[in-house]
């Protein structure tokens, strides 16, 4: 049995319910937990199996993912109370794909590190509609094994797959393609306006 046919979903917003369901219909064995029960219920339908806390996901994955809405957040799930650094180990590989910080995801990657586990960050871009069609792109940073590892997951949930090197560096290329996202906007915003009046 291949043990990376058993992924962990730790965030089931928006973006991350659709990257969780691609995930599910590519039959891999999914295993998901939110602060609110109530957005597992469609893929628990599906067949998802709800983990009540981060200790069962580790113990049923050996992949295990993060999509969340903050690095603040990001850092209760792996250093709070039951965090996942309390059982996580050599066998896993924690893939981090919320938008989040260059240097608290290398403090974070370090942490997880000395505990043997492999890590890669890897943030998403391209938005909620994508995700669900399975077009999103995904910025990819970590050890290369640990990308040649996610890789047959990665092109589950994503079209393009862009791998940058260091961890750290895909955090970076992920807040300059939101600054360029915010510019294209606001200039569209203007030349609308130029040709109103």
């Amino acid at each position: 049995m291949n043990l990376d046919n058993n992924i962990g979903f730790i965030g089931l917003g928006n973006v991350g319910f659709n990257i969780a369901n691609r995930i599910l219909k590519d039959n891999y064995n999914l295993f998901i937990n939110d602060l609110d029960p109530l957005k597992g219920k469609k893929l628990i339908s599906n067949g998802a199996i709800w983990c009540d806390d981060y200790e069962r996901i580790s113990e049923k994955s050996s992949i295990i993912i993060t999509c969340l809405p903050s690095p603040k957040i990001v850092k209760n799930v792996i250093e709070g109370k039951n965090g996942l650094i309390n059982y996580i180990n050599k066998d896993h590989l924690w893939i981090e794909m919320s938008t989040t910080d260059e240097n608290e995801m290398k403090r974070l990657s370090k942490l997880l590190e000395i505990k043997k586990a492999q890590v890669l960050e890897s943030p998403i871009t391209g938005g909620q509609h994508r995700a669900e069609s399975g077009n999103i792109s995904i910025l990819v940073s970590g050890k290369r094994k640990n990308f040649d590892r996610a890789f047959r997951l990665l092109s589950t949930i994503g079209h393009e797959i862009l791998y940058c090197g260091n961890i750290g560096n895909a955090s970076t290329l992920k807040v300059v393609t939101n600054f360029l996202a915010s510019t294209n906007l606001v200039s569209l915003g203007e030349a609308l306006m130029v040709c109103k009046k």
